[in-house]
């Protein structure tokens, strides 16, 4: 159940706004749905943590029973911060030098290897080394091209086509490939596009003898609105869960089947409480101009992301057509040519699903502090950010004396 307008409207006079606010049982409710939609003996949720990084989002996932799905050193110490062992955090970097995977390695986590160099690399200098490797199927998918990553043109993942140079690296290293990864894109609907990349990984499945899990990466496609599509959580279990049990016979051992949900499990979750700061009219449009810009929301100016956008201080006025915009100085408009409730002065706009990519891709540009964030959990509302400050913004800086005069 969606978080009602009178219950935002408090949490923004509460806590102040612009405000982000997270529904802890929408995403447990998410969780919790995932995984009832598979049916093998091993299945592992890593959370895709650079959706949303705050440490008591990643609390309520540990303690939900997920895993992590790191990109970074940081989101590994972030994860372990939260409590997380090692052994429930698979690191997936791309493009890193040595040293950040050999970092992450004195940490104990999980390696996914996504490039010949750096298997090849990392097996010379590890005795009997042991890693993931993340496989492109050359699919496209994805919701726009900027966030569709197994295609043949990626930079993600070493090429199907490759396959047989893992094999003779791994053969003259003595590597052990433990898991094989694959993640083709993000707000992907039909189940048939994960069923023929699939179809693609336990075919070279079959070639690794040392394998202890899969990873089907994740992409699932969410709604923005009530009457919009998304993935089809439970036919996608009940298909997968079939294919990788038959799978796991054939192999001759039970494999631990893993996925990777980010924008699935808090992007519904979260809320994004505005203030109208004026409302503006050219001779072609009508702007409701807001106390914030791509410097809390990058959303929709990166890859046109579509957020549903509701007038909570005046639900049932005249539906009127604005642009919603914000204060900063370039373009960043949120949503053009929208249909809002009346929109005056002082009123509060929210934007739904803003859990996912929206804080974790905030920023200071203008020189402009980032909002606090929010959750609610059983019944009770949780500060869980502090509204940064000016004197945020300097932390780290130094001014030489030279400068001083």
């Amino acid at each position: 159940m969606k978080l009602s307008n009178s219950h935002l409207l408090d949490l923004g006079k509460k806590y102040g706004l612009p405000l982000f606010v997270y529904d802890g049982a929408l995403i447990a409710d998410k969780y919790h749905r995932f995984k009832n939609a598979f049916s093998v003996d091993k299945l592992r949720i890593n959370y895709a943590c650079k959706a949303l990084t705050n440490l008591s989002i990643l609390r309520l996932m540990h303690k939900l029973g997920a895993g992590i799905d790191a990109v970074s050193i940081g989101e590994i110490k972030m994860a372990m911060e939260a409590g997380f062992p090692s052994s429930r955090i698979l690191f997936t970097p791309n493009a890193v030098n040595d040293s950040e995977i050999e970092s992450a390695l004195e940490l104990g986590v999980g390696i996914n290897i996504d490039n010949l160099p750096s298997l090849e690399y990392f097996g010379k200098k590890y005795e009997n080394f042991s890693c993931c490797v993340r496989v492109n199927p050359h699919i496209m998918a994805g919701g726009n091209a900027n966030i569709s990553v197994g295609h043949i043109d990626s930079k993600f993942g070493i090429s199907i086509h490759q396959i047989k140079e893992v094999h003779k690296i791994s053969e003259a290293l003595n590597l052990k490939i433990t898991g094989l990864h694959m993640h083709t894109g993000s707000d992907i609907l039909e189940a048939d596009t994960f069923i023929q990349a699939s179809n693609i990984l336990f075919d070279q499945a079959k070639q690794f003898k040392d394998l202890e899990f899969i990873d089907f990466g994740s992409g699932f496609k969410v709604k923005y609105h009530d009457s919009d599509y998304e993935t089809d959580i439970e036919n996608l279990g009940r298909v997968m869960s079939s294919r990788f049990n038959d799978f796991c016979r054939e192999y001759g051992k039970t494999l631990e089947l893993i996925f990777e949900p980010g924008k699935y499990l808090v992007s519904e979750s979260g809320y994004f409480l505005t203030e109208t700061n004026i409302v503006k009219r050219s001779p072609t449009t009508l702007f409701a101009c807001i106390n914030s810009g791509f410097n809390h929301l990058i959303r929709p100016m990166f890859y046109g992301s579509k957020h549903y956008i509701e007038n909570a201080s005046n639900p049932n006025g005249l539906k009127r057509v604005y642009d919603v915009v914000g204060y900063i100085c370039e373009t960043d408009t949120f949503a053009h040519k929208v249909q809002l409730s009346e929109v005056s002065k002082g009123d509060m706009l929210v934007f739904h699903n803003a859990g996912a990519y929206c804080f974790s891709m905030s920023s200071n540009y203008n020189s402009r502090e980032r909002p606090a964030e929010v959750l609610i959990y059983e019944g009770a509302d949780y500060l869980i950010r502090e509204r940064e400050r000016f004197k945020d913004l300097l932390v780290g800086q130094i001014v030489p004396e030279v400068l001083l005069d």
